[in-house]
């Protein structure tokens, strides 16, 4: 089992962690990754851009002249998509784009994101980062000393003070465990966990 150093707010070392093998040391295929990361992204469209077509449009159906002998051409009704304020043809309509991704993948996707940081050694455990009021410089500074600029902070419960700090700080989020998702580990460099948040993401992981 895998042993990670757990530091406080001030870069200090001041316990260790145990990381289940399961989780933190899976081999790590970059297919299954961009499987996951796709069906995401597809997941987070609107699918709301659309048109008109022909029966959509308010109009009237009877054709506009004649058939023949007027040298024009063949015109039908005013709501023909070859006439300005007729349908369109082959526009877009609403949709989803989502698509289904196996459960097993996912949950496997998650465990080599997170044996990706670890391997990077861009995975650091930190003790807790308590804040009495939000307050974006402290938060800052706070980053400063643990030497991270981009970074997703996983927390273990609601931290009000903690989450409206972060929320002006660019290339910086956090993010409770229970939303923890493929596409943010990867999105940003380092990946900041609290203790307690280990537990959360075993118990997760390991049905």
């Amino acid at each position: 089992m895998a042993v990670a150093d757990v530091i406080n707010s001030k870069a200090e070392k001041v316990a260790q962690v145990d990381l289940a093998d399961e989780i933190f040391s899976v081999p790590v295929k970059t297919g299954i990754l961009h499987a996951v990361v796709t069906a995401q992204l597809a997941a987070r469209r609107s699918g709301t851009a659309s048109v008109k077509n022909r029966s959509d449009v308010t109009g009237s159906r009877k054709k506009l002249f004649r058939q023949k002998g007027t040298g024009r051409a063949r015109r039908g009704d005013v709501k023909s998509p070859l006439l300005r304020g007729g349908g369109v043809i082959f526009g877009p309509v609403k949709r989803s784009y989502a698509h289904k991704v196996p459960k097993k993948v996912k949950r496997l996707a998650l465990k080599m994101a997170l044996s990706s940081k670890r391997d990077a050694q861009a995975l650091f455990v930190v003790d807790q980062l308590e804040m009495e009021q939000p307050k974006t410089k402290i938060f800052v500074e706070t980053l400063r000393t643990l030497g991270l600029d981009n970074a997703l902070i996983v927390i273990d419960k609601p931290n009000y003070a903690l989450e409206l700090s972060a929320r002006n700080v660019p290339e910086v989020k956090v993010l409770q465990s229970a939303g923890l998702n493929v596409y943010d580990i990867l999105k940003y460099e380092h990946l900041v966990l609290l203790k307690d948040t280990i537990g959360q993401i075993e118990g997760r992981l390991l049905k």
